[in-house]
């Protein structure tokens, strides 16, 4: 017998909770808790109240997920740097 699919939803980050979980608000208007990816941990992704995510579902318990993207804000980077090179040394 094959593997079940997973749903993929999107959502907001409302809450950060013990033991690496959060509670995600679903675009859907469903709330779940969720835990990091192995993927996401092993690239050191950070994830803060406030992010957009994408989370994955089993379709046999649909108050629990993954998360298994933070998606980059729409905001531009921080304000332009001005001052000596970032290094300890100046370049010639």
């Amino acid at each position: 017998m094959a593997k079940e699919e997973l749903i993929q939803f999107e959502g907001l980050v409302t809450e950060i909770l013990p033991d690496a979980r959060y509670r995600v608000q679903l675009d859907t208007g469903h709330e779940i808790v969720a835990y990091t990816a192995g993927k996401m941990k092993k690239n050191r992704i950070k994830t803060l109240a406030g992010d957009r995510v994408t989370v994955e579902m089993s379709p046999y318990d649909l108050e629990k997920g993954r998360l298994i993207f933070r998606h980059k804000d729409e905001r531009p980077g921080g304000p332009p740097r001005s001052g000596p090179p970032r290094g300890q040394f100046r370049r010639r």
